[in-house]
Order: structure tokens, then sequence, then C-alpha cells
């Protein structure tokens, strides 16, 4: 997607062209560095806050300084107050906080904005095709050792993006992590929910990012007359569900057309899912 804002800390717009990370920062050269994403809708930004929270965790994991709550706000604030939200109503924004240069007394952070994709939007309608990838290790594995990262959104993202694109290259969309025990875990860029009998489960954070979104669900669900259960799913439960979703901060919902392959059908809760998680459509 093409940025088309860039917001400094103290609330400063500068343009996307101009440099303000250095060649030697720790994010550029080793991914040493933390961001997350979300999601502003028509001039409203949701969930600021616990992304803001995911990125002072991410920040934590890594041992980098806590982010500049009020500075991310301003950045923020600043996009939205200079965003054409008539051209492009849905904006990602992305925080951005790296170690900087080797040496340095102060991270770097910023904020940057662009349209969300034409992609992502189709795919709320029509669904993605996923490929059923092995991540190579459990999640409960690598839970409780911290110099893995588990639970870090962090800039060394190269494995996620190799998986996508190693999906569209074999005719999927997106893919569904799991573990070598078959466990379900994650999307690189998305968390899993499936419909079971009437019952919406999603796997346990064992190794997995927290997700936002799912909280969201979490949160609204009894209100809404739906049961949300969170525990170990199979790759076997994939044939068996009555449908299946990957959630995500921007493209919010997303069915599962296909797993490897294999239609999958679609949900009798799935426009329910629709309106609880306030999917824009059109």
């Amino acid at each position: 997607m093409a940025i088309k804002l860039v917001a400094l800390l103290d609330g400063t717009l500068v343009d996307p062209a101009q440099p303000i990370v250095r060649a030697d920062d720790q994010g550029v050269v080793r991914g040493d560095g933390v961001f997350d994403a979300l999601l502003a809708v028509d001039g409203v930004v949701r969930d600021l806050d616990p992304h803001l929270d995911r990125l002072a965790r991410s920040a934590t994991l890594l041992d980098l300084p806590t982010p500049d709550d009020a500075g991310y706000r301003r950045a923020v604030d600043a996009i939205v107050a200079a965003w054409d939200w008539a051209a492009d109503p849905e904006v990602v924004l992305r925080l951005i906080q790296t170690r900087g240069p080797e040496g340095a007394e102060h991270p770097n952070g910023w904020v940057m904005a662009a349209p969300l994709d034409a992609a992502s939007r189709r795919q709320r309608v029509d669904g993605v095709r996923v490929l059923l990838l092995d991540r190579g290790f459990e999640g409960s594995e690598i839970a409780p050792l911290p110099w893995l990262l588990p639970g870090a959104k962090s800039l060394s993202y190269g494995i996620n993006m190799a998986a996508k694109r190693y999906a569209v290259a074999n005719g999927a969309d997106d893919v569904i992590f799991y573990a070598p025990s078959g466990k379900l875990l994650e999307g690189p860029t998305s968390s899993v929910v499936l419909d079971l009998d009437g019952e919406l489960v999603t796997p346990p954070l064992d190794g997995i990012l927290r997700s936002i979104t799912i909280e969201e669900l979490l949160a609204k669900a009894p209100d809404a007359g739906l049961t949300v259960r969170v525990a170990e799913l199979q790759r076997d439960d994939l044939a068996r569900c009555r449908g299946a979703w990957l959630l995500s901060s921007g493209r919010i919902l997303a069915r599962v057309t296909h797993a490897d392959g294999t239609p999958l059908p679609a949900s009798p809760l799935d426009a329910d899912l629709m309106r609880l998680l306030e999917v824009p459509v059109g």
C-alpha cells in the first residue's frame, strides 16, 4: 500500500519521501524495533488505546524504551486532521518504534498512513483461500523463551511476508500456520476463529500475538448471543467446522473459503460477526 502521510511524534507532518531514519538505524539493519497497525474509518480511529498498549508491551519484550504515548497520539491526531477522508474513507495507521542508531540514547518513532488496500476490502466480501503451513515449532515451546519474542509485534516480519508470498504464488490469498503437532496457530497477520457446532473457537495465546480484534469479539459476543471459547484447535477441525475466519485490525474479518484447495462452508454466523465487529462494507 502506498504511504500518503507520515507524522513525527511532535505532531509534525513530513513528506513520505523525506528521509527520517538513519542508514544505521537498528530497525533498518536488524529489524530491531516494534510496530502496531490499526484502522481509521471516516475520521474515527478504532481501538487506539489497546493498540498503544500492545505497542508498549512489544517494546518491553524487546527491552526498548517505553513508547511515547502522548507523542503517538499527537501523530495520529495530525494524520486524522490532514487526511482526505472523502477520497479514502479507510486508512491503516502504522505506529513504528525502532531502537535507533547503535549507541543512541533515544529510540526513533513515527506514524505512517496509507489507504486500506483493495485486496483487503475485497476479501471482506469474497473471503480468502488459505494454505496451511507448518511453522516448525509448538507455540507452547516458545512461550517461556523470551529471547524468541513470543507475542511481540516486532519489525522482523520477513517470515510472515514470505509465507504470504508463498500462498499467492501457489494460488491462495493467505496462510494459517500450524504446529508440528497439528495445532492451528494464527495467520502471518491475522488470528483464526472457527465455528464448531455454533460455538466460535479461537486458539490460546501460547506463542501467538495477542489479537485486539479477538479481544473485541470476546467482549461483545455475550450481549450478541454468541458463544466464544479459547481452546486448542487442530488441523482436522477445519474439515468439520461450519465456517472459519481470519481476523485482523485492518481487514477486520475475512471468511475462509478454501483451505489447501478444499472448500469450506459459509457459517450461518458470518453476518452476525460482520455486524458485531462493525465491518465496513461497500
